[in-house]
């Protein structure tokens, strides 16, 4: 089950009862977060105040920042994964999510995507891994400790448009965690991404989180043909908010890393 941040900010001053930790993962398990929501890619103008310095070639989003392949057909990929060191969010509230996905840029019906979102409320750091088939809400996976400094691998994979799978492994502790899921919401199989995202809540979007700075390394998408693509040549997506760039990305042969600026 997805806190709030008030909820977290609550559980951080010891304002309210926590359950015992076997009780609250076994409550967690497969639950709805409430409200807690990824979106496709809300692409915007590029009439802004840029902050990032990586301004060749790159297109804007209120919610994406990250490479995104959005120029092949339709039935085109099967599998997506990458792999990032948890990051330590910082100031005084906010929230960011990390993650690999398949469609929601130009097939905006549907989203297979799986990661792990960094909350900071009131100096108060938590992690959660979630998956989730847009345009459901996100679940989360119980059974894997996230901290920062750990060593997460993100895995999603369409076996078709209408069922899938998500994984996470934490390599530092050597835990995994998997998913097999079913949506009514066809996939169209036409992109292939690499995200950190300002996902919603309640309807909004969360106040963005400084992270720092995620790289994905390991970085590939699996094509129908079985032929893997990197994120080299790939369209890099900046966060545009309130008329300012937040984000850096770059992108290599097998690398995307997306910074907070």
């Amino acid at each position: 089950m997805k806190f709030s941040l008030a909820l977290v900010a609550l559980l951080a001053t010891g304002a309210i009862a926590v359950p015992a930790s076997s009780e609250r993962m076994a409550a967690r398990l497969e639950r709805r977060r409430p409200g807690r929501q990824s979106k496709p890619n809300q692409r915007v103008g590029s009439s802004l105040e840029v902050a990032a310095s990586n301004v060749s070639h790159v297109e804007y989003s209120s919610n994406w920042a990250g490479a995104v392949w959005d120029s092949y057909p339709s039935g085109t990929f099967k599998s997506v994964t990458g792999t990032f060191t948890v990051p330590t969010p910082s100031g005084s509230s906010g929230s960011a999510s990390a993650w690999v996905g398949i469609d929601g840029d130009t097939c905006g019906t549907a989203i297979l995507q799986t990661g792990v979102d960094f909350t900071v409320s009131n100096g108060a750091v938590s992690y959660d891994a979630w998956y989730e088939w847009y345009p459901d809400y996100a679940y989360d996976f119980s059974g894997i400790p996230i901290k920062a400094g750990d060593v997460i691998t993100l895995t999603v994979t369409a076996s078709s448009t209408k069922a899938g799978t998500a994984v996470i492994t934490n390599k530092t502790t050597g835990k995994s965690v998997s998913k097999s899921l079913t949506s009514s919401s066809a996939l169209c199989e036409e992109n292939a991404e690499w995200i950190v995202e300002d996902y919603e809540e309640g309807g909004s979007l969360v106040p963005f989180a400084n992270f720092g700075s995620v790289t994905f390394t390991g970085a590939s998408a699996t094509t129908s043909s079985g032929s893997t693509v990197g994120p080299s040549g790939s369209t890099i997506i900046d966060i545009q908010q309130s008329g300012k760039v937040l984000t850096s990305v770059s992108t290599s042969s097998s690398g995307v890393t997306i910074s907070y600026v």
